[in-house]
């Protein structure tokens, strides 16, 4: 129990903060059903070395992604508007903004976020499913015309907060003497996991599978809001780190990735 009706369980590689249901249930997505974002980054054999020279390596696609980024914002204000004033988001549009995010997802797994292969991403917006990383997003037929006001900003906050401390880290209060509040720092849990990823590949040159499932988990927290946030979907994201290079087992369905 983590406050007034939050619960934190594991469950088949999960890591879920769940609440009672509340007025604000009708925003959240179903625990039963797959959400409409799916990630996935399988991983491959690795070189122990490789990953000292791969951002180096990534250097024309983030050139790319620099112009492409322009794009996104851009897409990302039309769409605003179209969405405030007809309730959709412009379907070439949609694709594009998918395949930007997809780009970078791509790029991140190989050079960044996960070091998941060795193989050089593809210069595309489209899927690759021969690719191990990718990036799926459900095309909504309809959105909430009021809804795109705040999500992006007032609503996405929560997870805001909870992927600056994992990226981030920062100084944090503890009570531990009775009244006296201590500050302390609190390290950022992403970068340090990939940090201890980089020293196991250098000297024994495996990347361990369990510290391998909690940073896919975390990208594909952040990857749920970022679509989220950049108005694409309005279900909101769970509060759940689904680790793993695909998408979980849902009661009632299967493999979504």
């Amino acid at each position: 129990m983590l406050g007034p009706g939050v619960l934190l369980r594991h469950n088949r590689g999960r890591l879920t903060f769940e609440s009672k249901p509340s007025q604000e249930a009708s925003l959240m997505q179903p625990q039963s059903a797959p959400y409409p974002v799916r990630v996935r980054g399988e991983l491959e054999a690795v070189s122990r070395w490789r990953w000292l020279i791969k951002w180096l390596l990534a250097i024309p696609h983030y050139l790319v992604l620099l112009v492409l980024a322009g794009g996104y914002l851009v897409v990302t204000v039309i769409a605003f508007f179209a969405i405030l004033f007809t309730g959709r988001y412009p379907r070439p549009l949609f694709d594009f903004t998918v395949g930007v995010m997809r780009w970078r997802w791509r790029v991140a797994f190989y050079a960044i976020s996960a070091l998941g292969t060795d193989r050089y991403p593809p210069f595309s917006l489209r899927p690759k499913p021969e690719y191990p990383a990718d990036l799926e997003v459900d095309y909504p037929e309809r959105l909430h015309r009021g809804r795109v006001l705040v999500k992006w900003w007032l609503l996405a906050l929560p997870h805001y907060l909870v992927l600056a401390l994992l990226y981030n880290g920062g100084w944090r209060f503890f009570n531990d003497h009775g009244d006296h509040w201590d500050l302390h720092f609190v390290l950022p849990l992403a970068p340090l996991l990939l940090l201890i990823a980089m020293i196991g590949l250098l000297f024994t040159g495996r990347y361990p599978e369990g510290l391998y499932d909690l940073m896919i988990g975390i990208n594909r927290w952040a990857l749920r809001v970022r679509v989220y946030a950049s108005l694409m979907r309005d279900e909101y994201p769970p509060f759940r780190l689904d680790m793993g290079p695909r998408e979980p087992d849902f009661p009632g369905t299967g493999k979504t990735g």
